[in-house]
């Protein structure tokens, strides 16, 4: 079990004039994987904003996974990653970079996402896109070693280094 913390950015969302399904997308597949889900925020596309949640939700909450999603194109208002910078002690460049590879393969635009990954103490954070479709691809394509990665930073993993695949 582990808990999750979901953030929407979106200034049409924050603003109510459009319904958040990314996030509880994000929420059901968590839920799925053995994901406990704290809160689902929604704030504006503002760096400052998306940068304390990000914060409190690390630091107050002290949840093991922080999911964003909105916010990672090119658009002016688009600044999640560079709020995720801000906060982040280490990135993990490999959740984001499969993504936006596996995702190219049937969505040329995939590559157009700025979407970046990180550790602040001892939560992961990962940038999603904003679509539900998109969320829920880029958490297929992910799942398995995230949960992996949770257990590592918690201390509960088993032993990593052992052999994944079967041999016959």
């Amino acid at each position: 079990m582990f808990t999750v913390g979901i953030l929407t950015a979106s200034d049409k969302g924050a603003a109510g004039k459009r319904k958040d399904e990314s996030g509880p997308a994000i929420a059901a597949f968590m839920e799925g994987i053995g994901g406990s889900i704290g809160r689902l925020v929604i704030v504006p596309d503002d760096r400052n904003s998306i940068a304390a949640q990000l914060i409190e939700f690390c630091d107050q909450d002290q949840f093991d996974l922080v999911i964003t999603t909105g916010g990672t194109g090119f658009s002016k208002r688009d600044i999640t990653p560079e709020a995720t910078t801000d906060v982040i002690e280490r990135q993990i460049p490999g959740f984001t970079d499969i993504i936006r590879l596996t995702s190219f393969e049937s969505n040329p635009r995939a590559i157009l996402s700025r979407a970046i990954s990180g550790i602040r103490g001892n939560s992961i954070i990962i940038n999603l896109p904003g679509s539900p479709r998109g969320v829920k691809e880029a958490l297929e394509i992910i799942g398995p070693s995230l949960v992996h990665g949770i257990e590592i930073l918690k201390g509960t993993a088993s032993e990593c280094g052992h052999d994944h695949h079967q041999h016959i």
